[in-house]
């Protein structure tokens, strides 16, 4: 009985262990998720091609407001070209409420947005809300979906 007690005792040691091991190696893994997430929308204003490939991945699934198609992949890229094609460009990117839940190596970030661009001479502002999903990847945050809606 003893030996299947130690067993048991070191086996939930060694779980507990790497559990915490591989969230301290992570370091801020908040900085990193907001991090990604900024780089992905950046991307997209800038037409960023190599890093929104990078970043959002072909089974990506993309719900935004005032649209009723859902994106892909491809309509992404496809909508970062057309934006630059326009002349447009961003002018101020916040994010001022973001909240985040980690399942494994799925995050899920809430968060409420303000998005200034400028399109032929015209500024505008635009705000909503954004439900993103974060996957970790060959040690890497992805984000192959997201919802967003615009304020009223």
């Amino acid at each position: 009985m003893h030996r299947k007690l130690f067993g048991m005792v070191a086996i939930l040691a060694i779980l507990i262990g790497s559990t915490a091991k591989g969230l301290g190696e992570n370091g801020d893994e908040r900085g990193q998720l907001l991090k990604v997430r900024e780089a992905v929308w950046r991307a997209w204003f800038a037409n960023d091609v190599q890093a929104l490939k990078d970043l959002v991945p072909p089974g990506t699934i993309v719900i935004s407001a005032g649209e009723s198609e859902w994106k892909h992949q491809a309509e992404v890229l496809q909508s970062a070209v057309d934006f630059q094609a326009q002349g447009g460009k961003l002018i101020r990117l916040e994010f001022p409420r973001t909240e985040i839940q980690r399942f494994g190596e799925v995050a899920i970030l809430y968060s409420a947005y303000v998005v200034e661009t400028e399109m032929k001479g015209k500024r505008s502002v635009s705000s909503g809300r954004a439900t993103e999903v974060f996957v970790l990847h060959d040690g890497h945050w992805t984000n192959p979906g997201w919802h967003t809606d615009g304020e009223k």
